[in-house]
């Protein structure tokens, strides 16, 4: 029975969620050069694989984070994610904004926080770390303590695993990059000879160049 990272990372690639190209990289908003694009909302118009997501996350909520009062989404890409955990699992919920809505209320969070809450964040990818934290940060201004983050996919930069332990949150993915490599390469995405060159990429993605 293949274990649930590598089936999750199975599914993704086999929709195109996430897209292997080690030698015709991406480039990122951040200008970094990426043998590796990742766009888990395509998840939602598979529903399948949406509720593989669905029920995994509300399970690893189960199991690990006790007395949760609330679920929060990072916006955009977990609002959808995080709304159904929150219906599963029967909890109030809310998202919350990368900048505050520039009319009205000005809201960073949408929906109705109390302080003293448990919150549990949803992400749908951890990259560097800092839009996810942002999104904790905002939680606790609001006076609620964030008992964890769940994501359902991590890059495993070491960069992020500095901040999210120097912020005092536990995080955990349904599946990972060191996941995705060695799936894609028993499907056939990707040469088993690529698999250097994507490790040498997350170790240093901000200067890393493709091979010619």
């Amino acid at each position: 029975m293949k274990q649930l990272a590598q089936l999750l990372a199975e599914k993704l690639l086999s929709i195109k969620a996430v897209k292997l190209q080690p030698l015709n990289p991406f480039t990122w908003a951040s200008g970094w050069n990426s043998p590796i694009y990742t766009d888990n909302r395509k998840t939602l118009s598979y529903p399948e694989i949406r509720n593989i997501i669905k029920v995994e996350l509300s399970r690893l909520i189960l199991e690990n984070f006790k007395d949760v009062d609330a679920v929060a989404g990072v916006a955009t890409g977990a609002i959808a994610a995080g709304a159904l955990v929150a219906d599963t699992l029967s909890l109030p919920y809310v998202y919350v904004r990368s900048t505050p809505k520039d009319h009205g209320l000005e809201n960073l969070i949408e929906g109705n926080l109390k302080p003293g809450q448990k919150v549990i964040v949803i992400e749908d990818l951890v990259s560097t770390g800092m839009s996810s934290l942002k999104a904790v940060e905002a939680i606790r201004a609001a006076g609620c303590e964030v008992v964890g983050m769940l994501a359902i996919f991590t890059y495993g930069f070491p960069v992020a695993a500095e901040r999210f332990k120097q912020a005092g949150v536990k995080l955990i993915t349904l599946t990972n990059y060191n996941a995705m490599i060695e799936t894609a390469i028993k499907t056939g995405d990707i040469r088993p000879e690529d698999e250097e060159t994507l490790k040498e990429w997350r170790e240093d993605p901000e200067t890393w160049t493709p091979k010619k």
